[in-house]
């Protein structure tokens, strides 16, 4: 199993003066613990109530900070958990991950929903349509995935909601055939179908518990068999939350936590780990975790 750290908050101590140092000893020592992934929201607001902190809470975008990331790291795939696909037109997305990809030497994951977070959007003047509209903006950025990112150096999309005339894929991703393509939810009939159609992974939350983290799972089984896709190539990632520190988690529990989630067929747990600008918790990780769930 690999294990992969996402960043949620950037509210460390010192301020804002001290976001760029936390983050880059932080992303060098996840480096060097065995780290497989690293990953950070890709929102403008903080999400309000989470770890107890408010929207108006340090929040950097996403893209510039998986790009500073890439410079300071070597090994670690990258990525965001995941991108809301009304925020920013598919096309400039999709070359925005091409690029990520290109300085990273071939580490990016395209991560993508179809973005919840209604508050942020009318925050930022950003529209927020329908549940229904959103799903179907989706798939077209997917499906204009599998142009920009196909064998031409120029192509063409033209969907419902979306027209690009004239893309070019130049320079094309490190990544073969493409930056992994990821989707986050778990909604049966559209979100679970579109990543048997069209992605390399899933993302699954640890906190919907058992046995809805199983029922994902085989409804995923149920639309790879109807597409005639394997289930078997998709890479199934959970998300959840750690903290290494006295009266939260432990290390025994979170290896067996990741024990659990082998044993439904995950091949990637990755964390929240609320104090990560403490440093010890990634070396502890490095040290008494990650070494033992790699087998699993």
């Amino acid at each position: 199993m690999h294990i992969g750290l996402q960043i949620p908050s950037f509210k460390y101590p010192g301020g804002t003066a001290a976001i760029r140092p936390t983050l880059m000893n932080a992303a060098r020592t996840a480096e060097d613990a065995g780290f497989y992934s690293l990953w950070v929201m890709d929102h403008f607001y903080q999400i309000q109530g989470l770890f107890g902190e408010t929207y108006q809470d340090p929040m950097l975008e996403g893209y510039t900070t998986l790009g500073f990331l890439a410079g300071v790291t070597e090994k670690m795939y990258l990525g965001t958990m995941v991108t809301g696909v009304i925020y920013r037109h598919p096309s400039v997305l999709l070359k925005t991950v091409s690029t990520l990809d290109i300085v990273s030497g071939g580490r990016a994951y395209f991560g993508v929903g179809a973005a919840w977070y209604e508050g942020e959007a009318q925050g930022f003047g950003i529209p927020y349509p329908s549940t229904s509209e959103r799903f179907e903006q989706l798939e077209e950025t997917l499906q204009m995935s599998r142009q920009l990112w196909g064998k031409d150096v120029e192509s063409r999309f033209e969907g419902k909601h979306f027209n690009a005339p004239k893309m070019v894929n130049n320079p094309a991703p490190v990544s073969q055939p493409r930056p992994k393509l990821l989707i986050g939810g778990t909604g049966p009939t559209k979100t679970l179908r579109m990543v048997a159609q069209y992605a390399d992974a899933c993302n699954i939350f640890e906190g919907r518990g058992h046995d809805q983290m199983v029922e994902a799972l085989n409804t995923l089984r149920g639309h790879c068999e109807r597409l005639g896709r394997s289930y078997e190539d998709i890479e199934k990632t959970s998300l959840g939350t750690v903290t290494l520190a006295d009266g939260h988690d432990t290390v025994q529990g979170i290896i067996e936590r990741c024990r659990k989630l082998a044993d439904m067929g995950f091949t990637h747990a990755i964390f929240n780990m609320t104090n990560l600008y403490e440093i010890k918790p990634l070396e502890i990780f490095g040290k008494e975790i990650i070494p033992v769930v790699k087998a699993f």
